[in-house]
């Protein structure tokens, strides 16, 4: 990773020993913070336990996920392409995510895949490239969105199902470690009613702000979890997902 003494934290932060979303707009918008919120939760937790060795962030962008991993891991390699939103100093590589990748076979322990999956219009090919490259034992950490709006468009092409998530492990020689829904209905129906509040002039993002709020203050509730849990089947915002190579 290029400039490593320069980093700066930008879409996750640390607060209170946890990470969290930034609440600064322009790293993550107002409608954005709920999922935002879930998502961080799942790297904090899943990366202490599955970081390790040589790390290879893919579609990087602001390298959000940095400080999160970079206790666990001896040398860390940023990858972006092109078309990203999100241009940066920190760069290693410039690829075509749907093309061969420059590395040796096994050359990683672990590839972070964060909200990039849905941006690659050929990913059979990505997930032949990341088994590959990575080492036996090594471990793909990824999450992708599900019930989610179009953005970054138009590089947005898809969303998956846990099913097709199961498909991409199995037919790249990997084993699924975990595969967790983020979320359920009422996480999803507060993301879809805060993205389109706050456009609302004057109240919009104190409306939105309040209901991603109470949202999570009711998911953490007895019978939240239980409504959360119960539809993450059917209605997930997204998934949080760790394969392995097998030896």
């Amino acid at each position: 990773m290029r400039n490593q003494d320069k980093w700066q934290p930008s879409k996750y932060v640390h607060k209170k020993g946890k990470l969290v979303a930034s609440r600064d707009p322009r790293e993550v918008g107002m409608g954005s913070r709920l999922i935002a919120d879930l998502i961080a939760g799942v790297y904090d937790t899943g990366l202490k336990q599955h970081a390790r060795g040589r790390l290879l962030d893919l579609g990087c962008g602001k390298v959000p996920l940095y400080e999160a991993y970079r206790g666990f891991v001896a040398e860390t390699v940023c990858v972006d392409w092109a078309n990203t939103l999100h241009p940066n100093e920190y760069l290693d590589y410039e690829l075509d995510l749907t093309k061969r990748l420059p590395f040796k076979d096994g050359e990683f322990d672990t590839i972070v895949l964060s909200d990039v999956l849905e941006h690659i219009p050929v990913p059979d090919q990505l997930w032949a490239e990341m088994a590959r490259i990575l080492a036996k034992k090594g471990k793909i950490i990824m999450d992708a969105p599900f019930y989610y709006w179009i953005h970054e468009a138009p590089h947005d092409y898809y969303r998956y199902t846990e099913f097709a998530l199961r498909r991409f492990v199995e037919t790249s020689g990997l084993n699924l470690v975990q595969l967790q829904p983020l979320g359920g209905a009422p996480e999803v129906m507060a993301d879809l009613f805060a993205k389109n509040i706050v456009r609302l002039r004057l109240l919009g993002r104190p409306l939105a702000r309040f209901s991603q709020w109470f949202t999570l203050r009711f998911v953490r509730s007895r019978f939240g979890r239980k409504a959360s849990a119960s539809t993450g089947a059917t209605f997930p915002l997204g998934y949080f997902l760790v394969a392995e190579k097998p030896e």
